[in-house]
């Protein structure tokens, strides 16, 4: 058995690594410093005072979302076609979130989540970036794909 047969498909790892930042942003929307304004955070909707890193609005209900979305994608990237899954369906949630904050009124309850213009751009970046990620990983034939 080579050193190669014990590398997991690309697509696991890639699938891995945003979990984990999904996973570490929904936990940073919880810490002082890093989200300003903590003290006037919401459980959702526009009135959530607070933002992480000072750019991107959150509320208790978002960072759950990222804690939970960083659960289900290391739950999903156990395998290549679970963790393919995972990167583009996850991909097309945030496109489709992209599309919905860009049509939203902002100050409406309809914006429940919430989001911010920077949200609005992060989550298109997002979107591409995990679609992109899990059609071009085809990996290394000889790497695990279980």
């Amino acid at each position: 058995m080579s050193a190669t047969t014990r590398l997991p498909h690309p697509v696991r790892g890639a699938a891995m690594a945003v979990a984990v930042v999904f996973l570490l942003v929904g936990v940073l929307g919880f810490v002082p410093g890093l989200t300003a304004h903590l003290d006037r955070i919401a459980f959702a909707g526009p009135e959530s005072g607070a933002h992480l890193l000072g750019v991107f609005h959150v509320s208790v209900l978002h960072n759950l979302v990222h804690l939970l979305f960083g659960a289900v994608g290391l739950a999903m990237a156990r395998t290549a076609s679970t963790a393919r899954a995972f990167l583009i369906g996850g991909g097309a949630v945030y496109l489709v979130l992209w599309l919905y904050g860009l049509v939203v009124d902002k100050a409406s309850a309809a914006n429940f989540v919430p989001v911010n213009a920077a949200d609005d751009w992060l989550h298109l970046g997002l979107g591409v970036g995990m679609i992109g990620l899990g059609l071009a990983l085809k990996g290394n034939p000889h790497a695990r794909s279980a």
